[in-house]
């Protein structure tokens, strides 16, 4: 049904009934509610509800003294989704909404509902009374309601996603030269060479708080201001620090003010990441080293040097944290044949450099560890080397036909080579709908953004209409080494540290993502002066699963059945990656049918070599020649702010437990069996799981305020897909940085101050972290009808092994976590789905297919329609 223009731009919905010649009573409309011409007329937007309505009538003298004993029907067709509502009105006037087909006996005729403009429809065009106006206004209403609802809350999301959009090339310049010219922070250009210097480390968004958001997402008000998060490098002070700022407002910021952290956490100078500028005194320290120990470095290597190299380069790795203790930088850095893959090419000789002076000239080695033997200093070293007081390592003469680290192909395979496996085709085209960074699809519909300091995230993640969760996003990602040689020993990453959000590069289609899919670009602005541009470094696609949803073959167990049916398993999936130095890492958000969401990662890439000592076999495995695939431990964790139905939230545990009793149809006998094990967890220690404990099988989150059909709370539950275990005990230093990584799965109370478990600080000063994850459970404050945050944690143990070479391959390396509905819908919500495919046989024994789709897919995948058989037979 059309509407006019109301005065303040809503749209009025004008409608009469045409009844017609029908015998019913007439009589005018309800003079509150009469319009021109006899108008019915609401003020509430129901554009784009109905299209037509359809009006029973009954015979004169059926209604008596008012309605009639039985339903008068209604039918409200031609939606967007092409169903059909049924609104039955009781005598009382109540009306019910019901799925089915209307029947109208064909001596009472049925007239549409019409929209006019203006004027009068014929003389003879009455408004049905029908004991008030609950017939018209239940059917605008019952019918309409829930559509206008859905439309109502849809366009609400769609309005608030952009609060959530990374910031754009124009946003990031903008804060960029606010800032530049305010003079009394003395800002330069981030590459210049000085480490004594203020600038911008990182501008990134800064997310709204939630109360201000939700009026936008929830009310439909206005959005509050975009604002950016800028980090900057105060190096050029008596005592550096580091400090954050809150820029706004975007694309025209006019004020800034100091980003604190909990107890006012100041931020010291050396816990800053690495920057491009700091690399660069770095390799002209090596340049140093590398001349001074020249022939050593020739003749271990077999003719590498790190300078005047040609073809036949030294590079390098360095490792973190920087030091044993917080105030200290200082790096172990290891050398290695700068070759294709050359993470798995240790020559055997590391050194530790204390850069903490913001002078280069005073850097100084404080050690050198060559081939399994320590030295306090590279005179030392060397003296012993040229003395031959040493055991010497000598690497074989460098082979270019050696393919160990590369990708090319070698070996056997009995695949044919001359023709391209299977690919993915869209034969109509996407079925979701992407605008911005708000994305729609098979009821689901969520805002996106790729946060430079950690990685990707999701916001007011609903499923019709109806949110689920308020943020699930990355937090971050550690891998902790062990090793023999002094570099591998000190390895523990903490890639926020690492620019992990800002190192998304180019995705190759067909290999990284599907060649149908939706490439998206990214812009980041970390350690640099101007944006940083990366083309197609986050995609969206649907995806084929090649498994079912579900299916079931309904045997008759006479050759026969009674039915097959079976739904493909279709699923939308929004994924980038990080590259951090050697390892990749694949992130994915999937969304299924069934409102399940499922967070994925996969860790590919290089694994973290170092030299082969024999001592070296307790940490880790050879893998080549001189080379040791060293252990680590990989965890992710995440934030998953869930709103079941609303804010208000519980948390409880289920699991089994074996019950005892006497058997009451056998009393001689007992019956053993399992029993539901509920523990409601009140506080934010009790809902803290430590790993190594017993875990409860099911972790579920509900909204003890809303109910199902069913009477059962609505609800969502975490399903792990992980193999994590801790990384370190509770009394090392270094673990202070990684409370997080105590937990698999930790439950606090919301605060807009705890909006990340992390920080970029917690790498190089781990010993007194800037954020501490356990600070959020200490208060020990009541999660019972409260609004809820799980901090997820999930990862694996990765033992290299020979078929790590060249690079670790995704399979059994993935991990992560579902949500899973648990009775938050009446019934499985992808019945909604028309990919559903039913056969039956009739009684000559044919099969009747049903479905609702097209029968042919397209002649790109494949001319012939669906068929099946399914009956089966002794041969």
């Amino acid at each position: 049904m059309d509407g006019k223009e109301g005065a303040h731009g809503e749209r009025h919905t004008l409608a009469h009934v045409v009844v017609g010649e029908a015998q019913g009573t007439l009589a005018p409309w309800h003079t509150a509610l009469r319009g021109p011409h006899n108008a019915f007329t609401t003020t509430t937007p129901i554009t784009n509800i109905i299209s037509f309505i359809t009006v029973q009538t009954l015979p004169q003298g059926s209604w008596g003294a008012g309605p009639p004993a039985g339903r008068m029907q209604c039918s409200v067709a031609n939606f967007a989704a092409n169903d059909i509502t049924l609104v039955s009105m009781s005598p009382s006037g109540v009306a019910n909404e019901c799925q089915g087909s209307l029947q109208v006996p064909e001596e009472l005729g049925s007239k549409r509902l019409h929209h006019e403009e203006g004027g009068g429809g014929p003389p003879h065009h009455q408004i049905c009374h029908m004991r008030g106006f609950y017939l018209l206004l239940f059917m605008l209403v019952g019918c309409g309601a829930e559509r206008f609802r859905r439309s109502r809350e849809r366009d609400w999301a769609h309005h608030g996603a952009s609060m959530f959009a990374d910031l754009s090339v124009r946003e990031l310049k903008a804060v960029r030269a606010y800032l530049h010219k305010l003079p009394e922070l003395g800002l330069t250009n981030a590459r210049s060479k000085p480490l004594t210097k203020n600038s911008i480390l990182l501008i990134e968004l800064h997310l709204p708080r939630k109360y201000e958001a939700l009026r936008a997402l929830d009310r439909g008000q206005a959005k509050p201001p975009r604002e950016a998060r800028v980090v900057v490098q105060f190096g050029k002070q008596a005592k550096p620090n580091m400090t954050e700022y809150i820029v706004s407002p975007l694309p025209f910021p006019r004020s800034h003010k100091v980003k604190t952290f909990k107890k006012d956490k100041f931020i010291p100078f050396e816990s800053r990441p690495m920057s491009v500028a700091e690399y660069e005194h770095m390799r002209g320290m090596l340049d140093k080293i590398s001349t001074e120990a020249y022939t050593l470095l020739f003749e271990t290597s077999g003719g590498f040097s790190f300078t005047n190299c040609s073809n036949r380069c030294l590079t390098f790795t360095d490792v973190a944290p920087r030091g044993l203790a917080a105030g200290e930088r200082r790096s172990w850095i290891m050398l290695q044949k700068n070759v294709e893959g050359y993470f798995m090419h240790p020559i055997g000789f590391e050194v530790l450099i204390n850069h903490h002076n913001l002078d280069p000239k005073k850097w100084a080695v404080e050690k050198v560890w060559y081939n399994g033997q320590y030295f306090d200093s590279l005179e030392e070293l060397i003296r012993k080397y040229e003395n031959g007081e040493l055991e010497k390592v000598q690497l074989p003469e460098h082979d270019e036909e050696d393919l160990f680290s590369t990708y090319i192909p070698r070996g056997q395979s009995n695949s044919a080579t001359d023709i391209h496996g299977p690919k993915f085709v869209q034969p109509q085209g996407p079925r979701y709908h992407i605008d911005g960074n708000f994305i729609e699809y098979a009821g689901w519909s969520f805002a996106y953004r790729m946060c430079s300091s950690a990685g990707l995230q999701v916001f007011d993640l609903r499923f019709n209409g109806e949110r689920i969760a308020y943020e699930i996003g990355l937090q971050e990602a550690i891998a902790f080494y062990a090793g023999d040689t002094p570099a591998a020993m000190q390895t523990k990453f903490i890639d926020s540290g690492w620019a992990m959000g800002a190192s998304t590069y180019e995705l190759a289609p067909g290999i990284d993502c599907p060649e149908i899919a939706t490439f998206v670009d990214l812009y980041h602005y970390y350690d640099t002066d101007k944006p940083v541009h990366f083309k197609n470094a986050l995609c969206i696609f649907e995806l084929n699963t090649g498994i079912p949803l579900r299916r079931h073959f309904n045997s008759d167990y006479m050759g026969g059945y009674n039915f097959y049916g079976g739904l493909e398993n279709t699923v939308l999936v929004v994924r980038t990656t990080s590259t951090v130095y050697n390892y990749d890492y694949i992130w994915d958000f999937m969304f299924y049918q069934n409102g399940v969401m499922e967070s994925k990662v996969s860790a590919t890439g290089y694994i973290h070599a170092s030299f082969f000592t024999p001592n070296g076999l307790n940490y880790g495995t050879k893998v080549y020649n001189h080379v040791l695939g060293n252990l680590h431990t990989h965890l992710l964790h995440y934030k998953v702010d869930l709103d079941i139905s609303g804010r208000e939230n519980s948390f409880e545990s289920i699991d089994l437990k074996f019950v005892n009793f006497t058997n009451p149809w056998s009393p001689k006998d007992n019956v053993v069996q399992s029993k539901l094990h509920r523990i409601q967890h009140t506080t934010e220690r009790s809902a803290a799981f430590r790993f190594g404990k017993k875990m409860p099988r099911y972790f579920h989150f509900y909204n003890p305020n809303k109910k199902n059909k069913w009477g059962h709370q609505k609800g969502y539950r975490i399903q792990f897909n992980s193999h994590a275990n801790s990384v370190l005990p509770r009394n090392v230093k270094e673990e202070k940085s990684v409370t997080w990584s105590r937990y698999p799965l930790a439950v606090t109370r919301h605060k807009d101050s705890e909006t990340s478990s992390t920080s970029i600080y917690n790498q190089n000063a781990p010993w007194d972290p800037v954020v501490s994850f356990e600070d959020y459970i200490r208060d020990n404050e009541n999660i019972q009808n409260q609004d809820l945050v799980a901090w997820v944690t999930v990862g694996f143990l990765h033992v290299p092994h020979s078929e790590d070479i060249p690079n670790t391959a995704t399979p059994g390396n993935s991990v992560g976590f579902f949500l899973r509905p648990f009775n938050f819908f009446d019934e499985d919500p992808s019945l909604a789905s028309r990919s559903t495919v039913i056969v039956r046989q009739d009684e000559a024994g044919n099969s009747v297919i049903q479905r609702w789709t097209p029968d042919v897919i397209g002649h790109c995948v494949s001319n012939q329609p669906f068929s099946y058989n399914g009956t089966y037979a002794e041969v």
